[in-house]
């Protein structure tokens, strides 16, 4: 098995806890308020530059050929979600520019590039495969039901084989470059409770 499947598995419990999360369900049934998902794509926003950023530390720190192009194409499908963003922005009229982080984004954010700006490739990594790994397993499951039109698009884009393709090659990316080590589980734990967290903060 690999690192990457082996630390989704050690993670699974977290994954079904996060998909049973009211925020989610209403996601899937349409029950959630649309004043939620608006201050949602919101921080989501200003968490995904951060997450391009993180990337970009990753890029600077790859070791190969394949590394340069793996992440910048990580960093192209973060800008294609972001575009997905700007046109919930304007549908639900959600100021994009100024955004103040709340106390569950900036804990991820602040986790996310400390960990990028200590260099270590593989711990990188480890910390941001729980979210593509996490959003696909989300759209996959919920697209699975009765998807209420509300916000088809947002699970449509996650339950897309594209984006199941980038977490497919950030997971390559982790078991290339990391170890199962006792760092590198605690990255991937903390990110997926950060998950939670953000999930539970915007609801």
């Amino acid at each position: 098995m690999s690192l990457a499947a082996i630390l989704w598995q050690a993670n699974a419990g977290q994954a079904e806890r996060i998909l049973a999360h009211g925020f989610v369900r209403g996601l899937g049934d349409g029950s959630l308020p649309v004043e939620s998902f608006s201050r949602y794509v919101a921080q989501d926003a200003y968490f995904l530059e951060a997450f391009a950023r993180a990337y970009a530390f990753c890029l600077a720190h790859g070791t190969t050929r394949e590394d340069l192009h793996g992440f910048a194409g990580l960093i192209v499908g973060v800008l294609d979600e972001l575009k997905l963003h700007r046109d919930y922005a304007a549908r639900w009229q959600v100021a994009l520019e100024g955004v103040v982080p709340i106390a569950a984004t900036a804990a991820y954010v602040d986790f996310l590039l400390a960990t990028a700006k200590r260099g270590d490739l593989g711990e990188t990594i480890a910390a941001m495969t729980p979210c593509m790994r996490l959003y696909a397993f989300l759209g996959r499951s919920l697209s699975a039901g009765k998807v209420a039109p509300r916000y088809a698009e947002w699970m449509k884009t996650y339950a897309d084989p594209g984006f199941e393709a980038l977490a497919v090659q950030l997971e390559a990316l982790l078991d290339r470059h990391a170890s199962d080590s006792p760092a590198v589980r605690a990255n991937y734990r903390r990110a997926m409770d950060l998950e939670y967290g953000f999930f539970d903060a915007n609801l």
